[in-house]
């Protein structure tokens, strides 16, 4: 009678002991299988994050390298203003009270001016082509405040606009008459603006200097393209 239950019980056994291992098998096939498609997700994550970061250092390292090159406008004509991050037109160019002609005086220098920063611009994007950099140059008018009975008047802000654009007008225009086109370089590109009297970088009124602000500002931006990823 024992004999013929203790048979029975393992016969009952067994079976289920295969059953249950199948069944932590399958599990634990199922939870490799599960973990090892979460480890190849983060590893592609990862190489992906890795590309990333070698592509903005070489942009990083591409940009160090142009402004060392940018350092060359630097001398009579050019300044770097650290605090705006930018470089400038030195010279102290001034008009005439709500007038936008240039000065005759003043042409040889703007003109100058006009010719060491498309040389240097050109030697730049020769030796910068392959890694797809443009160069943004930014012809800015300015206009002094006290030109207007109420800086806040809607009629005297858009005057200020117009009068400071038609100076940064006039000296592009100053430049194509004396043979420099910046547009036939496909890399560089030339906007002209102007700010009235508002922007960054401009002298402060308080200490009398508000007549120096009847000028033109000049920027260089390197623009880097996307880099490849390796």
């Amino acid at each position: 009678m024992n004999n013929s239950s203790n048979r029975q019980s393992n016969d009952f056994f067994w079976p289920s002991y295969v059953d249950l291992m199948t069944s932590l098998f399958v599990v634990m096939l199922v939870l490799f299988v599960y973990s090892f498609k979460l480890f190849k997700d983060r590893e592609k994550e990862l190489q992906t994050a890795n590309g990333e970061l070698k592509a903005k250092a070489i942009e990083l390292e591409q940009i160090q390298r142009i402004r060392e090159s940018l350092r060359r406008l630097e001398g009579r004509y050019f300044r770097y203003d650290a605090t705006n991050e930018r470089y400038e037109l030195k010279l102290d160019v001034q008009f005439k009270a709500g007038r936008d002609e240039i000065q005759e005086r003043d042409k040889p220098a703007l003109l100058a001016a006009g010719r060491l920063l498309q040389k240097q611009l050109r030697s730049l994007s020769a030796s910068s082509r392959a890694q797809n950099v443009r160069y943004l140059v930014i012809v800015e008018g300015m206009a002094a405040r006290y030109l207007f009975n109420d800086a806040s008047n809607r009629r005297d802000e858009q005057f200020a606009y117009q009068l400071s654009y038609r100076r940064a007008l006039n000296l592009l225009n100053l430049w194509r008459q004396n043979g420099l086109n910046f547009s036939q370089d496909q890399s560089i590109e030339l906007i002209i603006g102007g700010s009235g009297f508002y922007g960054t970088g401009r002298y402060p009124s308080t200490k009398g200097q508000e007549e120096r602000n009847k000028r033109f500002l000049i920027q260089v931006i390197p623009k880097v393209g996307r880099m490849q990823r390796l």
